[in-house]
C-alpha cells in the first residue's frame, strides 16, 4: 500500500515519533510516504534525525520529507496528523498566568476553562488554515487526525468551518481504563468499557466484568485503594455525587467545574502533589517546559540510545495507528473517538463534538448510537458544550462579545470572577496573545486603551497557587530516565509511581 502521511506540528517529539512508529509496526503500511512540518527548524530537524534513525534501524526504506512548507508537506497527502501547538509554550504561560492573577487556578488550561478557551481561538485560526491547505493540494477526500487541544473545539472547526473529515484523537479514555481496572483486582483486558460525553469529560457509562455491572463497586474499590483515594479525590467526588467515573485526570477534572478550584483556601484539600496531572497549579506547563529544555539539552543522548522497534508488543495505546490500519486493510478496530454528535447523544446539542464508540475498518468511520446520557453527566457536559460553541463561534468571526460570553458561561471562570474582571482579563489575555490572534486585529487595539487607563483597572489578586519548583536541567540530571520519559511521552502522566 501506497499513500501520504503527513504531521503537522512533527517538531512534538512525543507524538510524531511515538506514531510513526506505530504506523510501521503494521507490515502493510512500510511503503507510505512519509512528510513532516513545523515552524521551528531546530525540533524539526531533531525530530527528523530520530524517527529516520527509527526507519533506518528497523530496514523500513522510508525517507522522511521535512520542510517548513506546509503546503509542501500536504500535497497530495490522504492523512494527515495534527498535533501542533499554536504559540508554542510562550503562549500556553500566558494562558495559565494571567488568569491567576484574577483567582482562577489552572492544573491545564489546555481544554476549558479561561486558558482553554484562549487556547481554542489561537488554535482555531490556524486550524482553519490547515483545513484551507488541505482541500487545495491533499488528496481529495483527505482525512485529519487531530491531538492538537483544545481538542473538541480544534475538531469542531476543522469539520464545520475547514470542510475537512476530522477525528479528534485522545488517550484519556485509555489511561481511565487501566485504572478502574487496577482499583478492581482485574486485568485491563478482563473490564470491557463503554464511555461517552464530550473529550475530557467523558463518562464511564457501563463497566462490565463477564458481563456483571462493576458500576456500583468503584466507589467502595477507590476508597479502598490508600493510592487512588489520595490521588484522585475529585474523581472519587464527582462518582459519588454523579454515579459515573469520568475519564479525565483528578487535576484536569477539577478546572472543568465550578466546585473544587474555586476558593484558594480548598484547592489542596482536593489535590495531590506527588504528580503534576492530580491538580497542582500550572503543572501541565511545568512538565512541558522541563521536557522541551531536556530534550534540547540531551538531545544527543537520544541519537546513542536503542531505536524504537517496529514491533507489535510496542505498539502504544494512541489510536492514530489503528485508524489508519483499519481503513487502509480493513481490520476492525474499536475505539473511542472525537466526531460531531449528529445524534448520537440524543440529550445533547446535534453540533457539537462528543467522544463516543466508534467502529474503523475498510467501509470507514462508523458510528453506534449512544442515546441519552445519564441526567447529571448530560448537564454537566450541556454547559461545556455551549461553552465550546460560544468559544468555536467567537474564534472563527474574532468576536469579542461571544468570547467574553464563553469566558462568563466557564463554570470555573464564572465561579471565581464578576464580569468585571472578567472583561478586563479577556483584555489583557487578548493582548499578551496578539501575534498569534489576527482576527481580532482591531479589538485589541481597543482593548490595549482600555488596559492603559489604570485609573479603572482591578488590581491582581495576590494569590500563587498550589506549586512545585520547576526543574532545572541540571537538576534533571540527578535522574535522566524520569527526564527523558517526560520528554518523550505524548501522554506526560503516563508514568505515576506508587501505583500498587
Amino acid at each position: 500500500m501506497s499513500f501520504k502521511l503527513t504531521f503537522i506540528g512533527a517538531g512534538s517529539v512525543g507524538f510524531t515519533r511515538r506514531l510513526l512508529a506505530d504506523v510501521m509496526t503494521v507490515p502493510e503500511l512500510r511503503n507510505i510516504e512519509v512528510s513532516f512540518m513545523d515552524i521551528n527548524q531546530q525540533n524539526l530537524d531533531m525530530v527528523t534525525q530520530l524517527c529516520q534513525r527509527d526507519l533506518d534501524e528497523n530496514g523500513v526504506n522510508i525517507k522522511i520529507h521535512a520542510t517548513l512548507d506546509r503546503r509542501e508537506a500536504l500535497k497530495d497527502a490522504k492523512y494527515v496528523i495534527c498535533c501542533f501547538r499554536h504559540g508554542m509554550l510562550e503562549a500556553f504561560e500566558t494562558d495559565i498566568e494571567i488568569p491567576l492573577k484574577y483567582g482562577i487556578d489552572q492544573c491545564v488550561g489546555d481544554t476549558l476553562c479561561a486558558g482553554g478557551i484562549m487556547y481554542g481561538q489561537r488554535g482555531i485560526v490556524e486550524i482553519l488554515d490547515v483545513c484551507k491547505d488541505i482541500r487545495e493540494v491533499a488528496k481529495p477526500g483527505a482525512i485529519m487526525l487531530n491531538y492538537a487541544n483544545p481538542n473538541a473545539m480544534i475538531t469542531w472547526a476543522a469539520n464545520k468551518y475547514g470542510k475537512v473529515q476530522t477525528i479528534g484523537l485522545c488517550h484519556g479514555v485509555q489511561g481511565g481504563h487501566w485504572q478502574i481496572a487496577h482499583s478492581l483486582g482485574l486485568q485491563k483486558e478482563e473490564v470491557d468499557i463503554i464511555c461517552a460525553g464530550l473529550n475530557h469529560q467523558t463518562w464511564y457509562i457501563s463497566v462490565k466484568h463477564k458481563g456483571e455491572d462493576m458500576l456500583p463497586k468503584l466507589v467502595e474499590a477507590y476508597e479502598a485503594n490508600p493510592w487512588l483515594a489520595q490521588t484522585e479525590k475529585v474523581r472519587i467526588d464527582m462518582l459519588k455525587n454523579f454515579g459515573y467515573y469520568s475519564t479525565e485526570s483528578n487535576g484536569h477534572l477539577s478546572e472543568y467545574v465550578s466546585w473544587y478550584r474555586k476558593r484558594p483556601g480548598e484547592v489542596a484539600d482536593w489535590i495531590d502533589l506527588g504528580v503534576w496531572i492530580n491538580g497542582e497549579t500550572g503543572g501541565y506547563l511545568r512538565v512541558c517546559r522541563e521536557g522541551r529544555n531536556w530534550f534540547e539539552t540531551d538531545f544527543p543522548n537520544w541519537l546513542k540510545a536503542p531505536a524504537f522497534k517496529f514491533v507489535a508488543e510496542e505498539r502504544s495505546e494512541e489510536h492514530g495507528s489503528y485508524i489508519i490500519e483499519g481503513l487502509e486493510t480493513g481490520n476492525c478496530y474499536r475505539g473511542h473517538f472525537n466526531v460531531m454528535n449528529n445524534g448520537c447523544i440524543s440529550n445533547l446539542p446535534d453540533e457539537c463534538v462528543v467522544e463516543v464508540p466508534g467502529y474503523i475498518d475498510a467501509n470507514g468511520v462508523n458510528i453506534p448510537l449512544v442515546g441519552d446520557l445519564p441526567l447529571g453527566a448530560a448537564a454537566i457536559c450541556s454547559q461545556t458544550a455551549w461553552v465550546q460553541r460560544l468559544s468555536v463561534e467567537a474564534a472563527v468571526a474574532g468576536d469579542i462579545n461571544l468570547l467574553r460570553q464563553a469566558m462568563l458561561m466557564d463554570p470555573l471562570t464564572g465561579a471565581v470572577c464578576n464580569p468585571a474582571e472578567i472583561f478586563q482579563m479577556v483584555d489583557e489575555m487578548l493582548i499578551a496573545q496578539a501575534q498569534w490572534l489576527p482576527q481580532y486585529a482591531s479589538e485589541i487595539e481597543k482593548a490595549k486603551v482600555r488596559f492603559a487607563d489604570e485609573s479603572k483597572r482591578i488590581p491582581p489578586r495576590d494569590y500563587k497557587g498550589v506549586r512545585v519548583h520547576e526543574k532545572s536541567v541540571e537538576e534533571m540530571r540527578a535522574n535522566e530516565e524520569e527526564a527523558r520519559d517526560n520528554a518523550a511521552n505524548a501522554d506526560k502522566a503516563k508514568e505515576r509511581p506508587a501505583a500498587e
